[in-house]
């Protein structure tokens, strides 16, 4: 259904491939790809499931973050639950729930998952710094957008299936961009959009795929992406520097000026300016695609 309401494409899935190859033919174009046996490698392939995590992790408290729309109630970021790894593993093995885990290193606080990867050799400029994890529930999602520092991402799935929706930055004028921020508007359900509320989703042009335990995802950069995980799982993240110097400079500008401003926005107009700028989002979406209101 969401395939006949939408314009996605599924992305194409490979076994292997070379590093010249993945240059060629998805780093410089950038397009996504799955690659399924890029891990097949790594001592995670064949230990990292939820029962795992629980044994090395189980005393951490980690932060815990629902699907909640923000609002000047959270600081951006801020953890809206906590509880030890080992209750909310317990958790999602037992039903849904919408508790997810993102920006936590894991490996800082466990080293011994530090062994269980290496960076692999494709052709990436890898930040070298320690991967953060993310877990989410059955039927979880994480909502539409993309990362701050437009980084190529290599975005590896552990334990059950994950679907993902991807929009290239050309998109970027149908999908309701909240002005000031890196998201789509967030009341609208990628997975089933109202296309009368949003008629401009019609025209962008995305991918879809699902991830199983073991596939890595690449994401070029400035990517949108949209997660559902469709059983709870897991994920991990590396990510390599922008290749372009313009894609260099937004990503500058993003973390020096915008993040800065639109929190102080935030701080000074309260409920106000996120009302204001979801307005925005619709009006000027459909102002680029001459849509009458």
């Amino acid at each position: 259904m969401m395939q006949e309401k939408m314009n996605l494409e599924q992305i194409p899935r490979i076994k292997k491939i070379s590093k010249s190859d993945f240059l060629r033919d998805y780093v410089q174009p950038q397009k996504p790809v799955v690659i399924e046996e890029l891990i097949e490698d790594w001592p995670a392939y064949t230990k990292w499931n939820l029962d795992y995590i629980k044994e090395i992790a189980g005393d951490k408290e980690v932060p815990l973050y629902d699907d909640r729309p923000i609002s000047s109630e959270y600081k951006f970021n801020e953890a809206h639950e906590k509880m030890k790894m080992s209750e909310y593993i317990d958790l999602l093995k037992s039903k849904p729930t919408n508790y997810r885990i993102f920006l936590y290193h894991l490996m800082k606080e466990v080293p011994s998952l530090q062994k269980d990867f290496k960076f692999p050799d494709v052709g990436l400029r890898f930040l070298k710094q320690l991967p953060m994890l993310f877990f989410g529930g059955e039927n979880s999602r994480v909502f539409m957008h993309y990362d701050i520092d437009y980084a190529n991402i290599l975005h590896f799935h552990f334990h059950g299936k994950k679907q993902c929706i991807l929009f290239p930055p050309s998109e970027s004028k149908h999908l309701y961009k909240v002005p000031h921020a890196l998201i789509a508007r967030e009341d609208i359900d990628f997975n089933d959009p109202d296309l009368e509320k949003f008629p401009a989703l019609k025209r962008a042009n995305g991918y879809i795929t699902e991830l199983n335990h073991g596939d890595t995802l690449y994401m070029p950069e400035g990517y949108w992406h949209h997660m559902t995980y469709l059983t709870a799982g897991f994920s991990m993240s590396l990510r390599a520097t922008p290749r372009t110097l313009t894609n260099f400079s937004k990503a500058v500008y993003n973390l020096i000026f915008m993040r800065h401003f639109d929190n102080y926005m935030r701080k000074l107009k309260g409920q106000k300016w996120i009302d204001y700028k979801n307005e925005q989002a619709v009006k000027r979406t459909h102002k680029r695609n001459d849509i009458s209101e």
